[in-house]
């Protein structure tokens, strides 16, 4: 393989490297909604909350805090929201964070009986508690364990583990993606508290109501 590899390409000039250079958007000062009505089949509601980008640390926090919430069937967001109150039929929670800064989404599907301010009222006291009351060892545990198995099983993949190899190439150090599950065993309760209380703020928020037009 390694012959071949030297045959094809090695002739080949490297390229000029590119430096990113993206300016960070400014913070955000002040919550904003928006309000559309569509002939969709389901309303749903999004939550989005600016994060920091892939490779800082507070980016495996987020990415923590997502499984925490809606990392399953017995996730916060599925037992409390779908399966407790029936508010929702389904909602997620993931992030969008890459090369640059991204967002913490929250997106669910509501049920038609309920109005999209009380579902976004129950989605918030979901997001007070993470922010008031520290995240269990056991249920830290869990979402850790879940990331190990998912991070294993990628690695598997000739294909995912090529693709790993050139995304953390281009965040500046393909050997980074050994250090993938250490910076995710690294995360602490405390911190989950500290950084849901930095970015899942009301002047933080983005919310849009895609609502069914009623008949």
């Amino acid at each position: 393989m390694k012959e071949l590899a030297e045959k094809w390409f090695e002739p080949i000039e490297s390229g000029e490297k590119y430096v990113r250079n993206i300016p960070d958007e400014p913070l955000q000062t002040e919550p904003r909604l928006l309000r559309v009505e569509k002939d969709v089949p389901v309303s749903v509601i999004m939550k989005a909350y600016p994060i920091a980008r892939r490779g800082e640390p507070n980016y495996y926090v987020a990415d923590v805090i997502t499984e925490v919430l809606s990392g399953g069937q017995s996730s916060r967001l599925h037992q409390k929201l779908v399966k407790e109150q029936n508010i929702f039929s389904q909602i997620d929670c993931y992030h969008t964070s890459s090369v640059e800064k991204g967002l913490l989404v929250i997106e669910g599907k509501v049920l038609p009986h309920i109005a999209p301010e009380e579902a976004d009222l129950a989605i918030q006291v979901e997001i007070d508690k993470i922010k008031q009351e520290v995240v269990s060892d056991i249920e830290l545990e869990k979402v850790k364990n879940k990331i190990e198995s998912m991070i294993a099983f990628e690695d598997l993949s000739l294909l995912s583990r090529a693709n790993n190899l050139a995304f953390y190439e281009l965040l500046g150090d393909a050997e980074k993606m050994n250090e993938e599950l250490e910076n995710y065993h690294r995360v602490t309760a405390s911190e989950i508290t500290a950084y849901a209380n930095e970015i899942l703020t009301n002047n933080n928020s983005n919310t849009l109501y895609y609502l069914a037009k009623q008949s």
